[in-house]
């Protein structure tokens, strides 16, 4: 129910991700609209079902506003789904915020993680790129970032398919000693995680493949991703503006379409469906605001993979303190 196009692009992408994926998929929301929205998209495939929820998270409520009405809304309904083992994940493209705390709350961190992390796939230049976090924590401590690489290394390889990713620390300089006080004791403390770790990478280097996974704090993170995503349609628009400006730009247009409509691709949010809330007991996808038909069911993809590639228990099993005292077969004083 949340969302600049919502609930009828997000019903259409739930259509066709149940016929169109190996899964089940379930609306949250107000039963009847949404009814008669999947029934205008064609005849119901038999993966898909409704659950009623009398009342919806609206955009600019407070997240605080929503975890004290979390039971009687959609969002909150659909995380108490993944909750109780009745789906493997979650996606929503509303109340960011809302959703963060909700998740936060009911669905509480895995044990070795303090706080959950928004994982962003970037298109970069040899495939995909995570950046986490991307704005869940905007002030974090050193031990956070070593969280967030182990978080993010898991879901590199589950998800994107990188056997070995690197995990680099966004700095304002490659060498060892470059940065603010919490990037200098993450440094030292991601030397001795349980991940690849190769130093530190700056911001040109985001979309170079020199890490295949950045850590970094939720501010400068989504600073960061809202640059990237800005840049991106200044390219594309300037692109086509120049060249319409002349014949002879409008002819390299045409012959060039093709391989420009393939490089937008890459760049398209949509391709990507939504972001991971990584470092909970349930997956849940963040949805981009604008979220269309097409976003809903990439989204269902990414999840798919994700609960297929177990990459919450992988993030359990590598963030998990260390066993003590009788739970490691010792006696305890």
């Amino acid at each position: 129910m949340g969302g600049d196009h919502a609930p009828e692009q997000i019903v259409v992408g739930a259509v066709r991700a149940a016929r169109e994926l190996a899964c089940d998929i379930v609306l949250v929301g107000d039963e009847s609209r949404v009814r008669s929205l999947a029934e205008a998209a064609g005849e119901l495939p038999a993966g898909l079902s409704i659950v009623h929820a009398e009342d919806a998270v609206a955009m600019d409520e407070s997240p605080a506003a929503a975890v004290r009405r979390g039971a009687a809304t959609s969002m909150g309904v659909m995380i108490d789904l993944v909750r109780a083992g009745s789906a493997h994940a979650a996606f929503s493209a509303g109340n960011s915020g809302a959703l963060l705390a909700l998740a936060t709350v009911r669905l509480r961190t895995l044990p070795g993680i303090a706080r959950p992390a928004i994982a962003t796939v970037w298109p970069a230049r040899a495939g995909p790129m995570l950046l986490l976090d991307a704005g869940a924590n905007v002030d974090c401590k050193p031990e956070w970032l070593v969280q967030f690489g182990i978080m993010g290394s898991a879901y590199a390889r589950g998800v994107l398919g990188i056997e070995n990713p690197g995990v680099g620390l966004l700095s304002v300089g490659e060498e060892e000693g470059k940065g603010n006080a919490l990037t200098e004791a993450a440094y030292e403390l991601l030397k001795s995680a349980p991940v690849r770790f190769i130093g530190n990478v700056e911001g040109r280097d985001l979309l170079l493949n020199r890490a295949d996974v950045v850590v970094c704090d939720g501010f400068v993170g989504n600073v960061a991703l809202k640059l990237a995503e800005s840049a991106g349609e200044y390219f594309f628009g300037v692109l086509l503006a120049q060249a319409s400006s002349s014949l002879r730009g409008k002819l390299g247009l045409a012959i060039l379409r093709p391989a420009l409509r393939a490089v937008r691709r890459r760049f398209d949010h949509r391709e990507y469906g939504g972001a991971p809330l990584l470092g909970l007991r349930g997956l849940c996808l963040v949805g981009h605001g604008r979220a269309d038909a097409r976003t809903v069911v990439s989204a269902c993809r990414s999840a798919v993979r994700a609960v297929v590639q177990d990459v919450v228990g992988r993030i359990a099993r590598l963030a998990a303190p260390p066993e003590t005292g009788e739970a490691a077969g010792r006696p305890s004083a």
